[in-house]
């Protein structure tokens, strides 16, 4: 299996991000070419091993020396040491200080995953972020931590395949027309690329931008690190499987290396997961004349099981050990955060155990059982329950396969049928063929995953699940390669109609062949009840009913933007208990949600994740805009990342008082309203309608002067409906209204604010400052906690020069824009008021989408692009 480490990636999703962006078609690209390489590599070994039998690599395998094996297992718990000090050089250029101990755990667990499981973006970069995030690194460092070691496994490898290559070059097989000295080119144009890396490093300047992600270049000490450390790491990995290998195989160390690194670079190339058929395949086309092929894929099979199924058991049990210990000491606030963050590594775990142990059934029941196992069962059980046993064992195989994704989406149905599958299995494989090992495995993975069973509580269908390309490109590479093994240990047997109705306990071939069909037929099942499914019935705008049960959940909400559903330009959904919702609206291929999710926060997690698969299945971006701090981790769950929009100022109003040098500025505006005539009230919402006309005059005159339009979406608009759901605060000179701003309230006295703030040419100077200073009076007198003033945009933006590039820009607009918004006259009215600063966010799909996004959004908010443009 390839090596491959993760891709560079600013996400800090863990969880495969792609399920919130617009899918193109081409996305299929990848893995219906990595499909096509698999069928390749799987014919170049069926050639290969042309007249060779099952039995004879099973009777290679069984005679490989225990040392041997041991020797193996030995330096791969070396390799795996050597590995870890990728992450501690990544530590050490991001300026992160960790313990060894808490670096070696993350390093493992990840690489075991990455390199078991392939897809290392799926698998070991999410469970790295999880563990450092519960170690309270931040994203950004993360992010820098895996492009740092990310770029240090490929120097590392560019660093000794450039020397391999040019000193101990193999010649290519008969079928590769390539000049004998192609290698020993490529391993100088590796050196090359090895020297102009340390020459930039050595010039210390210059940086790498990946999205938010500034990236300094290294320094000279930390290339040399990495050269060196890629060096041992290879060498010691490449030993792993030397050392197993049989006798008389005629490759020194040396151009076995050069062999090795050929294969797992081919095997990295091609996508697969973990390289499947492509690294054998190389390895034994490149071998030359030696050994039986029989004795080296032995060798080949104990080297998988040795270097990454092992491992990748040991990960699997370390997570949930570590799953379960959190848990007993998650009692107090520090430990809850770690609990929580080690348990959103849970799922891609159990579904990466489950698929592993969903493919070892449909491998194992690929091959002819052991002769002498297969005696003991003719004594201990009756053929029809041989027959039985292989056939569902193989069906439940597929169905793991299957239920894996459900498992890393967290559904509660995948959870229930893994494990009734997994303990169905521990019986199955001793009936089968008395494998007492495997049975205890299977009742281990069900242990495992049952001791993680709070952590699958979406109540979703499998059935409506997006399967991504990279989970339908590991199903398909896995039935692919089970296909193969199964015609290949059966080749000796000559194909007759007969065999599909012949049982008896010395036919394992036609087993095999009726387990294949109930696998086509499971596959083929599943995949016509998605194709048959129901269509999804879409949110649907708020309507006068769904407004009325909304009502008591936005009112009582902490967060006052909740109101905002109201305006009923919205879609809505709503969860099942009616306690939550989120509101969005689609523009272009943007789906925007407003602000975070409402009403009941134990239920936000699967709204979120039911929008995310609506707007997947449509071809849609998930963003949600203008979120605060508090529902973060659920959007880098979701796969998001973050852009700063501003800053809300929030004014607290327990014991506010207008005494104090730095509020003299409201009591003056407040004294010359007064001394003008003018009177504060607030309506309440039932005596609003009367006033409508009247505040229809004053909302057109103000439009008209601002030369503005009514905006939407994120900010109220004049609608007669909309304003009599809230009371509304006016100032009246003389008996007649001439300033008013409707109020959004809550019933839990945790948030005030205004939306529509509006005024007529005749108002009194100064009305508006002097409208929220009584509001801010009032509410402190209602019970209220906070007057929000609403956001200002771009403010407390970074300036620093290693500042992403996005808060650089928005720092310069807040400074410079006055031409296009007063964003800094903006920010300094409302600090008047002395507010409490709390950031605002974009929260939306990694990529080079951001700018379609922005444009969607605009436009949404704006009432379409022209109102962006004529304000």
């Amino acid at each position: 299996m390839p090596r491959g480490g993760p891709p560079v990636t600013g996400s800090a999703d863990p969880t495969p991000p792609a399920s919130g962006e617009a899918q193109p078609r081409w996305r299929w690209l990848g893995p219906v070419v990595a499909l096509i390489v698999l069928g390749f590599a799987l014919w170049s070994l069926h050639n290969e091993l042309r007249g060779l039998t099952w039995l004879e690599v099973r009777s290679d395998l069984s005679a490989l020396p225990t040392r041997w094996l041991v020797l193996g297992l030995l330096l791969t718990a070396l390799n795996y040491l050597v590995l870890t000090q990728y992450d501690a050089l990544a530590l050490r250029y991001a300026g992160i200080a960790l313990s060894r101990g808490r670096t070696a755990l993350a390093a493992t667990i990840g690489y075991a995953l990455s390199q078991g499981l392939g897809f290392p973006l799926l698998t070991g970069a999410p469970v790295r972020f999880r563990l450092y995030s519960s170690w309270g690194v931040g994203a950004l460092d993360i992010g820098r931590i895996v492009a740092f070691y990310t770029s240090s496994f490929w120097v590392g490898f560019a660093g000794i395949a450039s020397v391999a290559f040019m000193v101990w070059p193999v010649r290519p097989p008969t079928f590769v027309s390539l000049p004998g000295d192609s290698l020993r080119i490529l391993g100088g144009l590796l050196l090359v690329g090895v020297l102009v890396v340390l020459g930039w490093a050595l010039r210390g300047k210059g940086r790498i931008t990946l999205g938010p992600l500034q990236l300094p270049v290294p320094r000279a000490g930390l290339v040399v690190s990495q050269v060196l450390l890629g060096a041992v790491d290879w060498t010691v990995a490449a030993s792993v499987l030397w050392v197993m290998l049989p006798e008389g195989h005629a490759l020194g160390f040396g151009p076995f290396l050069s062999t090795y690194l050929l294969a797992q670079s081919a095997g990295v190339v091609s996508h697969l997961p973990g390289g499947l058929g492509v690294f054998e395949a190389v390895l034994l086309s490149f071998l030359p004349d030696g050994p039986g092929n029989s004795q080296v894929l032995a060798s080949l099979l104990a080297f998988r099981l040795v270097y990454y199924l092992v491992p990748l058991f040991m990960a699997v049990l370390l997570l949930g050990l570590r799953e379960l210990r959190e848990r007993k000491e998650a009692i107090g606030p520090p430990t809850l955060r770690a609990a929580r963050a080690v348990s959103q590594v849970v799922p891609g775990a159990s579904a990466a155990l489950v698929f592993a142990l969903g493919g070892v059934l449909l491998l194992s029941g690929s091959v002819p059982v052991p002769r002498g196992r297969l005696e003991l069962l003719t004594d201990l059980l009756p053929l029809r329950v041989l027959e039985l046993s292989h056939f569902l064992a193989s069906i439940l195989g597929a169905g793991l396969l299957l239920l894996a994704r459900g498992l890393q989406r967290r559904l509660d149905g995948a959870y229930h049928l893994a494990l009734f599958a997994l303990l169905l299995s521990a019986l199955l494989m001793a009936t089968r063929d008395l494998h007492a090992v495997a049975s205890v495995t299977y009742l281990v993975g069900a242990t495992i995953l049952y001791v993680s069973r709070k952590e699958f509580y979406r109540r979703a269908s499998l059935l409506d699940e997006p399967f991504t390309p990279a989970w339908v490109l590991a199903i398909a590479a896995m039935l692919v390669t089970t296909v193969w093994l199964g015609f290949f240990a059966f080749e000796h047997v000559e194909y007759s109609n007969d065999l599909w109705w012949r049982f008896t306990f010395e036919d394992d071939a036609p087993r095999f062949l009726r387990a294949l069909v109930g696998v086509a037929v499971t596959i083929s099942l599943f995949l016509a009840a998605r194709l048959l499914r129901p269509a999804p019935v879409g949110g649907g705008v708020a309507g006068p009913d769904v407004l009325a049960r909304l009502a008591p959940v936005a009112e009582a909400a902490p967060n006052t933007e909740a109101n905002l559903v109201f305006l009923g330009d919205k879609d809505v959904v709503l969860s099942e208990s009616g306690r939550s919702f989120i509101m969005y609206a689609v523009s272009g291929s943007s789906w925007v949600v407003m602000g975070d999710p409402v009403g009941e926060p134990s239920e936000f997690e699967e709204l979120a994740w039911n929008l995310r698969d609506r707007a997947d299945r449509a071809g849609g971006h998930l963003v949600f805009y203008e979120v605060g701090p508090t529902w973060l981790p659920l959007y880098i769950d979701l796969g998001l990342v973050f852009y700063k929009l501003g800053e809300d100022a929030r004014v607290p109003l327990e014991g506010f008082t207008l005494e104090g040098r730095e509020r003299a500025e409201l009591r003056q505006s407040k004294r010359r309203l007064e001394r003008e005539g003018g009177v504060f009230e607030v309506v309440p919402k039932e005596a609003v309608a009367p006033l409508l006309p009247r505040l229809r005059e004053i909302s057109d005159e103000w439009l008209k002067s601002k030369s503005v339009r009514e905006k939407r979406f994120s900010l109220g608009c004049f609608h007669e409906e909309y304003l009599q759901h809230f009371p509304c605060a006016v100032v009246r000179v003389d008996g007649t209204i001439h300033a008013f701003a409707n109020l959004w309230t809550s019933t839990s006295r945790e948030e005030l604010t205004v939306d529509l703030m509006r005024y007529s040419d005749s108002a009194p100077k100064g009305v508006m400052t002097a409208l929220f200073t009584h509001l801010l009076i009032w509410g402190g007198e209602q019970g209220y906690r906070w007057f929000s003033l609403g956001m200002a945009p771009f403010a407390g933006m970074e300036t620093h020069r290693l500042a992403p590039a996005w808060q650089r820009m928005g720092a310069a607009l807040f400074r410079y824009g006055e031409h296009f918004y007063n964003f800094q006259g903006l920010h300094d009215y409302k600090e008047k008021f002395s507010p409490v600063w709390e950031p605002r966010y974009l929260a939306a799909p990694p990529g080079l989408g951001l700018p379609k996004i922005l444009t969607d959004a605009t436009a949404l908010i704006s009432g379409g692009l022209r109102g962006a443009v004529m304000r």
